[in-house]
């Protein structure tokens, strides 16, 4: 049985024994359950040291997301235009299918920016951004951001 799903189970047993059926609850028995997986695992479980970083990662694209969309809300709102758009290729570290497209999507989903063209040979990444005023720094915002991240994230 995987851990993910003994977590689910041992959060929904902590619901029913609890008596109280409600998100809150849940969640809590879930960490309950994450925290008797990592002891029981010593710690040295897959599960135990990639949930961490998938917390993580979704706070970092939360974060990267909420000042994206603060960018663009003080662009449309301001009579004044401040975007230099540009089209910025990123050379691609990540070779595997699942963390390309995950970087492509993550740069979609984040506003200002839209993935648009992959290499045939999978090296280089296209971006076309609102704002470039320097292209080596968007690239390596890309690079030590979104890129490393996924990278952790899949080994």
């Amino acid at each position: 049985m995987s851990s993910f799903l003994l977590n689910i189970i041992l959060a929904l047993v902590w619901v029913t024994l609890t008596d109280s059926y409600n998100p809150t609850n849940f969640f809590a028995g879930f960490i309950i359950g994450y925290v008797v997986i990592a002891v029981a695992s010593n710690g040295t479980g897959r599960y135990s040291r990639k949930l961490p970083q998938i917390i993580l990662f979704v706070g970092f694209f939360l974060a990267e997301l909420v000042v994206a969309n603060i960018r663009v809300a003080i662009e449309v709102i301001t009579p004044r235009l401040y975007i230099r758009p540009g089209i910025v290729e990123i050379p691609l570290d990540i070779q595997s299918e699942l963390g390309i497209t995950l970087l492509a999507n993550l740069i979609t989903l984040t506003p200002g920016t839209l993935s648009l063209e992959i290499t045939p040979d999978k090296s280089a990444l296209y971006v076309h951004t609102m704002y470039v005023d320097d292209p080596d720094v968007f690239r390596r915002q890309i690079k030590q951001g979104f890129e490393r991240r996924i990278q952790e994230l899949l080994k």
